[in-house]
């Protein structure tokens, strides 16, 4: 009795082992996208770990600077107007307000000022929302 034809009009040892060879090349090629990719994760991470050192260095350092200024210009105002302590303690206490807002815009919480929008760069006259109105 004969093999059923399967419509390829073909035998059925050549068509399996075309599929068999196909499957180990596709195998091939799987491994090595997979090793390229675990590859670049691990460089990912490496990079990671000192992007994340350089981001609290300069966190630390913004806030550091606005304490350590606002200390500093506070103790000028008391030696030159003679306020003491008090011009040492209203520009410290400004001081940490500034480095909290450093702080804030270096993470990407607040926008700097050169990004907010200034009062005159709203639409337009006569091309806003008013434009139809009359």
């Amino acid at each position: 009795m004969a093999a059923p034809d399967d419509g390829t009009g073909g035998d059925g040892k050549g068509e399996e082992a075309a599929l068999s060879e196909r499957l180990r090349q596709l195998d091939a090629r799987l491994g090595q996208k997979r090793s390229e990719r675990q590859a670049a994760e691990r460089g990912r991470s490496a990079r990671g770990g000192m992007q994340g050192m350089g981001l609290a260095v300069r966190v630390s350092s913004e806030f550091a600077a606005g304490v350590l200024v606002g200390a500093a210009l506070g103790w000028v105002v008391d030696y030159w107007a003679g306020t003491t302590p008090w011009g040492l303690i209203i520009l410290l206490l400004l001081g940490f307000a500034a480095g909290v807002l450093n702080v804030l815009r270096a993470l990407g919480k607040v926008a700097g000022p050169e990004t907010r929008v200034r009062p005159g760069d709203g639409p337009r006259n006569g091309s806003g929302g008013d434009a139809g109105r009359g």
